[in-house]
């Protein structure tokens, strides 16, 4: 309880003026509130009837020079006014109390969104790849609409429940004791039965939050990967799949209904008996002469206030439950320990040798690097070859530091300073990467093409594109470099997204690049295209080729052949093709590879 509302409290930063304007208007409105049937009891006792008058003496002493009693049984209408009267107050500051809530609310569930949204841009690489997408997208949502509803709602409820149940109780005290201890018993009896359902509450909407999580991540994969689901025919299966989590989604909610529904029945049953017993105590009080008319009404009134606010502290500990699952689970981003940044983080020039010195990593199971040593010359083209799992990505992951090395697990330099030590930020603008799988923004392609460079003219786009060998697919479109991609780059081919990402990195001309199997996709020709462009538009860039194609890396300067994780040779394509090893045999079978294609398996065409 103490972390929900001091969660809340955290995002209300110099906008407390709101809640104190509302909670003033939502005393003001209980006030008047309270104040109609006093001018009811007053009417009836004093006004049509002979009982004296409990009004107080300043108050009468204004009466008395009206005329008193006969002045006000002639002129009732005044009475009535002063009904009306005290409803339109009660309707102003209650409007009032709605509207600086709403500015309140909406203003601390703004930050609240501003603050996940900002912490998740921080949130280290590995965080990101361990938690769902979906499941993130629903606690910065759902999660988020239910804190924005308990704020909006029950958050000044809070303080309006307990004025109406302190004013009812010390209005009804001083009317009579007997019959007020009648109305008390019954406030201990349903809040011992609303703590009792409170915690069985709050663990069913866990269930229900967390299964609602699963069954967005079902729907987003679904959607993401809808292409992948067409082309095998998953449709069936998926339909099953969602299906049974919808199922288990549906009962959740189904047994929670339940237990909200005994509990909103017994509270029913205690609020009947509480009005049964005061209506039957004080018909009998009445008839004693104990309690006058006036009075009796009075009473059931304020019972009835009395009555309400005492429900509706189990709505606000229903909804309190919701909320603290919900704060939890956005707490749980929030308490994700951001990336550091470096206390004074350097700036070195990257243009500049690269020295990869025992480096050893792994993802938390067996090692991916082991103890590898190797060396990057500036300027220079550097091609990285091995089989699935040998560690080529995880090296591009470590030079950008999307995963930082560990101390004692060797050392990566940039022209002798530790990758540690280099602030990320300019490090990673520094540093372009192009994945195997790019991801493009549901933009233009030309917008994809110059999102690292604002400003960008035209013809800088076009210049980066043709160096992609893009430009001439791109103009082949009726709408050129103004043509939507769609979600994901879902219009263009795979090869097509590859080329839009070399694009974009050569539009940041960083003087790192890395190409991260990023022409597999491509065809043998194009990659000739590309990699020509390269050597002429890369100036005094260092690039790395990632590649599992020897075809893609034999005209780099370097060549470092991997095999798990360590460096099995290193070398010129000529220097490694004159030696047994890796490298030949993997050239050896794409090379057969290749000609069974062109030739077929006899040779002939």
């Amino acid at each position: 309880m103490k972390k929900t509302i001091a969660t809340i409290y955290h995002f209300t930063q110099g906008i407390k003026k709101y809640f104190l304007f509302a909670v003033i208007a939502t005393a003001l409105a209980v006030f008047f509130q309270f104040l109609t049937p006093q001018v009811i009891r007053f009417t009836v006792d004093y006004v049509i009837g002979t009982e004296p008058s409990a009004l107080p003496p300043f108050v009468m002493g204004g009466i008395e020079e009206l005329g008193g009693r006969d002045f006000l049984r002639s002129n009732l209408a005044l009475v009535a006014s002063a009904v009306v009267l005290c409803a339109l107050l009660n309707g102003l500051f209650a409007f009032t109390s709605r509207m600086s809530t709403a500015t309140f609310t909406e203003n601390v569930i703004k930050r609240m969104r501003n603050t996940l949204f900002e912490h998740t841009q921080k949130l280290p690489y590995s965080w990101q790849v361990k938690n769902p997408t979906g499941d993130i997208i629903q606690r910065c949502t759902s999660d988020v609409e239910v804190v924005r509803h308990f704020v909006s709602h029950q958050l000044l409820q809070i303080i309006r429940t307990f004025l109406l149940i302190v004013v009812s109780l010390l209005l009804m005290f001083s009317m009579n004791v007997t019959l007020s201890i009648v109305a008390l018993v019954f406030i201990p009896l349903v809040t011992l039965y609303s703590a009792f359902f409170f915690s069985r509450i709050r663990k069913k909407f866990k269930v229900c939050d967390e299964q609602e999580g699963e069954l967005t991540v079902a729907v987003q994969e679904n959607l993401t990967g809808v292409r992948v689901v067409r082309a095998f025919g998953r449709e069936r299966h998926e339909l099953e799949l969602f299906d049974e989590k919808n199922e288990k989604y549906t009962n959740s909610w189904i047994r929670l209904g339940s237990t909200l529904g005994l509990y909103w029945g017994l509270g029913n049953f205690a609020t009947g008996l509480q009005v049964f017993a005061i209506i039957a105590v004080g018909v009998v009080l009445a008839s004693r002469g104990e309690l006058t008319l006036g009075e009796f009404l009075v009473f059931v009134s304020y019972n009835q206030m009395l009555a309400w606010p005492v429900r509706a502290m189990g709505r606000i500990l229903s909804d309190f439950s919701k909320t603290s699952v919900s704060i939890s689970r956005i707490r749980e981003i929030l308490d994700a320990e951001e990336e550091q940044p470096e206390p004074e983080g350097k700036t070195p020039d990257l243009s500049a040798d690269i020295v990869f010195e025992n480096v050893s990593f792994s993802y938390g199971g067996e090692p991916v690097l082991k103890n590898l040593s190797f060396t990057i010359e500036k300027s220079t083209t550097f091609g990285i070859l091995g089989s699935t799992g040998s560690g080529k990505s995880t090296i591009a992951a470590l030079l950008n530091r999307l995963y930082d090395l560990p101390e004692g697990s060797g050392s990566i330099r940039i022209g002798g300073v530790d990758l540690r030590e280099i602030e990320r930020s300019y490090l990673r603008r520094n540093v372009g990467v192009v994945l195997q799988e790019p991801f493009l923004f549901s933009k233009t392609i030309g917008e994809n093409i110059s999102i690292t460079t604002p400003g960008a003219s035209p013809e800088e786009v076009r210049a980066a594109a043709s160096a992609a060998a893009l430009d001439e697919s791109v103009m082949g479109f009726k709408k050129g470099y103004d043509t939507i991609v769609g979600e994901r780059g879902v219009t263009l081919s795979g090869g097509q997204k590859q080329r839009v990402a070399i694009a974009r990195t050569l539009m940041q001309k960083p003087p790192i690049m890395v190409f991260d199997d990023s022409m597999s996709a491509i065809d043998l020709e194009t990659d000739a295209k590309i990699r020509q462009s390269l050597r002429g538009e890369r100036g005094n860039a260092t690039i790395i080729i990632i590649s599992h194609r020897i075809n893609t890396l034999m005209d780099a300067d370097k060549i470092l052949v991997l095999e798990n994780g360590e460096a099995a040779q290193l070398g010129t394509h000529d220097e490694l093709m004159e030696c047994e090893g890796v490298y030949r045999r993997t050239f050896e079978m794409q090379s057969e590879a290749a000609s069974d294609l062109i030739f077929g398996e006899e040779g002939e065409i």
